[in-house]
């Protein structure tokens, strides 16, 4: 019985579509993936410099069993890029995705086929110098010209491709015409053949299925997006036709609809039932010991390094010098603050801040660098605005301010206060997250955080 691997693209499709997902959920996606039997888990592309590389490599790391890949761009410096985020991943593995039928070609690179068939092969030569696997993918294959396709397919293979990938990207193939596509490729290169196939017009599993009776080798799902292949609906073809087509695959059939269902949000109310328990099993107090904090992070599903560990308790010691006990949920709040984090240039050593209705508001900050102390003492229009003026003046330069947004993260008079702050700079947006039950010292802290990836970015 042939086993077909599966290639799950969740987070790469997740970044196309602009689908907002947390560092938290990337990681609980990626170790969901991995226990359920997916043989391949894609990421996104870094789009974000060296935060998103951050993130990635944070992702790779998690994953023990499945492969990890990684879009590798147009260029040398994009696939550079990618290298850095999976290269110390169990599994790397760098992937060539370029359109092939002629309209892609030309409207997306403004390329000819020679010119385009020199790319790939480039393109899969460098990506082979960093990564022993190299995947090529063919973007709307299924409106290439039959014979440039497998040209294509034979071009990236003999610069190292170690997979090809035939996607159907316009969702317009019927299973026929999809296995005939499969077929041609197949009987071309030596390397596995995957299938991607679209459900656009609700053929999704048929393809899928007819791609595997024509010889491909793979498929490639997402959780949830109703445009593609869907993981569980795949599971279930392969439980139901599987023996008749005489194919297995890695995926564990019993818990793959219940993981599913966690993630599309159809057990919301069962996650909602009882969160009072799950908040006080992780209750900390001012005398808790870094041994406490590691083992609630760990109850959170949380995997740290050790150094993220040290500064989410450091973290955890100033917020109990305010408040007596630390929940669940103020926990996370506390690692989503402290952790994963790039280095810290500037470091908040204090702040004053004056304000009420009969004077003007007026802040001091004391920032430090490297041994230096940067400060800075300015007025403004509230004590946030004072101060965000006063940090300014102490690295003596001024971003826009982007986006300022302040919600409490719990009840109560003694409620913890989060602060995110986006500024810009060059172009790009750089957001900053501030923890503390003083909104203005939340506020203070989440401009230096944003200030210190502009400056870990730029440097």
């Amino acid at each position: 019985m042939k086993k077909i691997l599966v290639s799950d693209f969740t987070l790469r499709q997740s970044a196309a579509n602009h689908t907002v997902v947390s560092f938290r959920e990337k990681t609980g996606i990626a170790k969901c993936l991995d226990a359920l039997g997916v043989n391949t888990i894609e990421l996104a592309a870094p789009k974000a410099g060296k935060e998103d590389c951050i993130v990635n490599r944070t992702i790779a790391s998690v994953v023990k069993r499945a492969a990890v890949a990684i879009p590798a761009g147009f260029s040398e410096e994009e696939t550079d890029a990618a290298w850095e985020c999976i290269k110390d991943a169990a599994n790397p593995c760098l992937q060539v995705i370029v359109p092939t039928s002629t309209v892609q070609m030309e409207y997306t690179y403004h390329m000819k086929d020679a010119h385009m068939l020199k790319k790939i092969a480039s393109l899969v030569a460098y990506a082979k110098s960093k990564c022993e696997n190299v995947e090529f993918i063919s973007q709307d294959a299924t409106r290439t010209d039959a014979a440039f396709l497998v040209t294509a397919c034979k071009a990236a293979q003999d610069a190292g491709a170690t997979a090809v990938t035939l996607c159907d990207d316009a969702g317009i193939v019927a299973p026929k015409g999809f296995g005939d596509m499969i077929r041609s490729v197949k009987a071309a290169v030596s390397v596995p053949v995957y299938a991607c196939p679209s459900d656009a017009i609700y053929m999704a599993a048929a393809n899928a299925m007819e791609a595997i009776r024509a010889g491909a080798d793979g498929v490639k799902t997402t959780i949830a997006d109703e445009r593609t292949l869907q993981l569980a609906r795949f599971a279930d073809v392969i439980r139901v036709l599987g023996n008749e087509a005489e194919v297995a695959c890695d995926l564990d059939q019993t818990s793959i609809h219940r993981a599913v269902s966690v993630y599309t949000g159809k057990a919301a109310a069962d996650a909602d039932a009882a969160p009072a328990a799950d908040d006080a099993a992780v209750l900390l107090g001012s005398d808790s010991t870094l041994s406490d904090i590691a083992r609630a992070i760990d109850t959170l599903g949380y995997e740290l390094s050790d150094e993220d560990v040290g500064k989410v308790w450091e973290e955890f010691k100033r917020v109990t010098a305010r408040k007596e006990s630390v929940s669940a949920k103020e926990l996370e709040a506390v690692i989503a603050t402290a952790a994963m984090q790039v280095p810290s240039t500037y470091h908040l050593e204090s702040y004053v801040c004056n304000s009420g209705n009969t004077i003007k508001s007026m802040a001091s900050i004391l920032l430090m660098k490297d041994g230096i102390a940067f400060n800075g003492l300015s007025t403004g229009d509230g004590p946030i605005d004072a101060s965000f003026r006063a940090i300014e003046q102490a690295i003596g330069h001024h971003y826009e301010l982007d986006d300022f947004q302040i919600q409490s993260v719990t009840e109560g008079r003694e409620a913890l206060g989060s602060a995110l702050v986006k500024l810009r700079s060059n172009g790009k947006l750089y957001s900053g997250n501030g923890l503390s039950t003083d909104i203005v010292g939340a506020s203070i802290r989440a401009y230096v955080n944003a200030l210190n990836k502009i400056v870990y970015e730029e440097v």
